[in-house]
């Protein structure tokens, strides 16, 4: 799963509301905004730390003068190291972090499900705000046919589509 920032009130609200709803947690509607604002909290130092990452993947690449079809797997290392979540393991992260938050949160008045049923609700949640990462790429190649591949102004335009394919989905600002 990929996380995109423009995403995370969206998820927090759909999380709180579905889990209250379903009763697995209690959320006074006074406490709602606040009890959001632990989820946004949580993608967000995730965010952050995913940001760190890949500059650190970046500065190691540079140094040592690592050739970019190396970036995934320098990536893989440094997240291992660091004990940071990438790829299929970020919602299991994530829905531990936010169950742990909920044992702690003041904005929660109680949780009545145990951790493994409420990990179930919150990864169906997470599934539902998942991107499609190969679809997007596939409409920004189409913007970008007539352009020869493996070309300097093919790579330009097709980072610019890709970007535009996003905002218009709503991923990024």
């Amino acid at each position: 799963m990929r996380l995109y920032k423009a995403k995370v009130p969206e998820i927090a609200s759909a999380l709180i509301q579905t889990l209250n709803d379903d009763g697995h947690i209690e959320v006074e509607n006074a406490n709602r905004t606040e009890a959001e604002a632990d989820m946004v909290a949580i993608m967000h130092e995730y965010l952050n730390r995913d940001r760190l990452l890949r500059e650190s993947v970046r500065e190691r690449m540079s140094r040592l003068s690592i050739p970019y079809d190396q970036y995934s797997k320098i990536r893989s290392q440094i997240a291992q190291d660091w004990g940071h979540p990438i790829g299929n393991r970020v919602e299991r992260y994530l829905s531990s972090q936010f169950i742990e938050s909920f044992m702690i949160s003041h904005f929660i008045e109680e949780v009545y499900s145990a951790d493994h049923i409420m990990r179930k609700s919150i990864l169906e949640v997470l599934k539902t705000f998942d991107v499609d990462e190969g679809a997007l790429r596939d409409e920004a190649r189409d913007q970008v046919k007539n352009i020869s591949e493996n070309t300097v102004e093919y790579e330009i335009r097709f980072s610019q589509a890709l970007k535009e394919i996003k905002r218009k989905h709503g991923l990024i600002d």
